[in-house]
């Protein structure tokens, strides 16, 4: 069976902050063109002062604590702030909703507008999530932000501890502001998430969890650890100004009560936002896997992804075509 002659010629070019492909076709003799942007499916521009991570695989965990059990996890593509939320942003939220102010609210030495906010319990935080149309993140989404591309360094910047890169130990005295510490971001673009201010993310916690947690998209466990017997404990992650180097490292994880700001430790939150492809984005995604499917001779894969094209623009010239021809070669491969 002969099948139509499919030619993908990439041109890699920035407009604005979006890296996009141009995408040249040729099929049967006519050229068919369209942008799609690099992400798989397509996404939209990252929403402001977050940072898109995409869908992949990393190694969460590490062989730094017993609780920390290494295990590949695979995540769909996310949003997560690139910074901490502020004392701004959360005057602006108290202001709007009327929400109490956090434990340290009159502390001179952690007030400041752009400190990261801190003294807050898991449900403040997460309401705060809420009001902003986001969410707390997983466990595993948090980790695999802070461990960037590569999906395992120790420490957000890299594998070798630097003091020069985080705010911990009670070295400074205080939160530094959210922008702080540019030079030891994440791969991803994240500052401090080692250091400044331990961070609640969704997941309830419980030290085995790592030892039967799914594959894909871990959400965390029914309930957490009744530490002390004071009830189920939330996660928290990535150290702070007033911890030690030891809790540092990307999988580190510590608790708390949800309930608990813990005055004294400096707890403070960043949201998250699952990524969805936009409507024309997905369409022209459908587009390019019908011609793919065609490539590789896969007429009734291409006929479902050209048809859900269609569905969406359904007088569009360059789509008809293409099913005109997967139709061609359904029907001969009939006679």
């Amino acid at each position: 069976m002969n099948a139509p002659r499919i030619s993908l010629t990439t041109h890699s070019s920035l407009q604005g902050d979006s890296s996009i492909r141009r995408l040249h076709r040729t099929i049967g003799g006519t050229m068919l063109t369209s942008l799609l942007l690099i992400t798989t499916p397509a996404l939209s521009a990252s929403p402001e002062n977050m940072v898109l991570v995409p869908r992949g695989e990393f190694v969460m965990g590490s062989n730094n604590h017993q609780d920390e059990k290494p295990h590949n996890v695979v995540l769909d593509a996310y949003y997560i702030d690139t910074y901490e939320v502020s004392n701004k942003d959360y005057k602006e939220f108290m202001k709007t909703t009327g929400h109490p102010a956090p434990a340290y609210w009159d502390d001179p030495r952690l007030n400041k507008p752009e400190q990261p906010v801190v003294g807050v319990n898991w449900y403040d935080s997460s309401a705060f999530c809420e009001w902003k149309g986001k969410r707390l993140p997983t466990e595993a989404e948090w980790e695999r932000a802070a461990k960037g591309p590569d999906g395992h360094a120790h420490y957000p910047w890299g594998h070798q501890l630097d003091s020069s890169k985080a705010n911990y130990g009670q070295k400074v005295g205080q939160t530094t502001p959210v922008d702080s510490y540019p030079e030891g971001k994440s791969g991803y673009g994240a500052y401090n998430m080692a250091g400044n201010a331990f961070e609640w993310v969704s997941d309830w916690y419980d030290p085995g969890y790592f030892n039967v947690s799914p594959a894909m998209n871990p959400q965390g466990p029914a309930t957490g650890l009744n530490f002390a017997n004071q009830g189920p404990v939330k996660t928290l992650k990535g150290g702070s100004w007033l911890a030690p180097s030891s809790s540092l490292h990307t999988s580190h994880r510590f608790w708390n009560q949800p309930e608990n700001n813990s005055y004294g430790v400096g707890l403070g939150f960043r949201c998250a936002q699952s990524a969805s492809p936009s409507g024309l984005q997905v369409v022209q995604y459908d587009f390019m896997l019908s011609l793919i499917s065609m490539g590789q001779e896969k007429w009734e894969e291409a006929l479902t992804s050209i048809e859900k094209a269609l569905k969406a623009d359904p007088e569009n010239a360059e789509y008809l075509q293409t099913k005109t021809l997967i139709m061609d070669q359904i029907n001969k491969g009939k006679q």
